[in-house]
């Protein structure tokens, strides 16, 4: 009698261990489906974040501080001084802006940090070349509003224009005398290092002609050059509105 006892316990104990083995095979199974479910809605929901939902923080942009474009955060422009009248005076100054999307053009913002109130200026001007080097818009002279409050402001074109997509030069001419060092204008702070990777006809900043009294109606951009901007004078801030 023990002996079959013993038989039978061991066949029971035997049974039940084949079906915890088969349960054990099963749940695995059962269990390794619902993480494929949920990996499956990662690319779904990765792929909306890459479609610009514009959740995350972008940076500053022109839009927060009304205005359609800029060539940097004017909270990181610094100083750049206008130089000597001989260094900088008659000299067209092209400082080039990419637009994304067409604008109506009406002003150009300069960043003015200094005045000399004892200079005399005249035959000032702001102006805009295309990417041929066509001037398409240009400011009354500006040689008033240099000469007072030195904040950044806006200073308008003759004439608003309908600016699409692309690439524009904003041409800065000084004429007059002023003191070195009083004069002066925000910069972006690049230095000479602003042309990097770049040559004429794409500069981003550069210098054009000599004696200059206003600006011409054309301009041979691969004239472009860097002489006068290597010495320091460059990187003047702009904004458009």
């Amino acid at each position: 009698m023990r002996t079959r006892t013993t038989t039978a316990t061991a066949g029971l104990v035997a049974a039940l261990a084949a079906l915890l083995v088969l349960g054990g095979c099963t749940a695995p199974k059962e269990n390794r489906g619902t993480p494929v479910s949920s990996a499956a809605s990662v690319p779904s929901q990765s792929s909306g974040s890459a479609g610009g939902s514009g959740s995350g923080f972008e940076g500053p942009r022109p839009q927060d501080q009304n205005l359609l474009a800029w060539t940097g955060d004017p909270n990181d422009a610094g100083h750049v001084t206008a130089q000597s009248a001989a260094g900088v005076g008659g000299r067209i100054t092209l400082v080039r802006i990419v637009l994304r999307e067409q604008i109506t053009w009406s002003n150009i913002w300069l960043g003015l940090a200094g005045i000399d109130p004892n200079a005399q200026l005249a035959n000032c001007y702001l102006g805009v070349y295309d990417a041929t080097g066509k001037l398409v818009a240009a400011t009354p002279d500006i040689s008033p509003q240099l000469m007072t409050d030195a904040v950044a402001k806006p200073l308008a074109l003759g004439k608003p224009f309908t600016a699409a997509p692309g690439t524009y030069f904003i041409a800065l001419l000084l004429n007059g005398n002023w003191a070195t060092n009083a004069l002066t204008l925000k910069s972006t702070g690049a230095g000479i290092s602003v042309n990097a990777g770049l040559t004429p006809p794409s500069l981003r900043y550069s210098t054009l002609l000599t004696g200059q009294t206003s600006l011409p109606a054309a301009v041979n951009l691969a004239e472009q050059s860097t002489s006068t901007i290597n010495t320091g004078w460059a990187s003047q801030w702009y904004a458009i509105s």
